[in-house]
């Protein structure tokens, strides 16, 4: 009997997040709804850091018009925008876990560089996570086809259970 004690108390649950709405939302459902789940070991929050660019476009202005213009970074551009962009997921994280500790729960924080979707199916698979939730942000039918469902995604590759939490309107 030992053994299933142990067993309930090393599942993970761990949360992915960006800064959108839904995602603080979802953050909130878990703290409500799973804490029982998240009692017994920390919850895992996640955020993806967008991976370096060696590319930049801008708007030029030419009178009414607009011409952009793609412009290859310099290696000191490229390393002060990633340094800002790990800065900005380190506070967002933080700023989560504090929301955890208001509601009593412990929480650990990951992040790693990359594409959301695998980034986050990586993380499932490295951390042993046992269930992964995940908001869902509002795009519209086309938005979603040319960006793709980071939700979606993960349903159908992470390699434990998906729980996707929707607001409700």
């Amino acid at each position: 009997m030992a053994d299933v004690g142990e067993r309930e108390a090393e599942k993970k649950v761990m949360v992915a997040i960006d800064e959108s709405e839904s995602s603080h939302y979802t953050l909130l459902w878990v703290l409500e709804n799973l804490k029982e789940s998240i009692s017994k070991s920390p919850l895992v929050i996640f955020m993806a850091q967008p991976p370096a660019q060696s590319n930049y476009t801008f708007a030029a202005a030419l009178g009414t018009a607009r011409m952009y213009c793609p412009v290859s970074a310099t290696p000191e551009l490229v390393n002060s925008v990633q340094e800002n962009q790990k800065k900005l997921v380190l506070l967002l994280l933080e700023k989560a876990k504090d929301i955890c500790a208001t509601k009593g729960v412990t929480a650990e924080i990951i992040t790693e560089v990359g594409d959301p979707r695998t980034a986050i199916c990586d993380t499932v698979e490295k951390y042993n996570i046992s269930l992964l939730v995940l908001g869902v942000r509002d795009f519209g039918r086309i938005k979603r086809a040319f960006l793709g469902s980071v939700s979606n995604y993960c349903v159908q590759n992470a390699k434990c259970p998906v729980l996707v939490v929707k607001k409700q309107k």
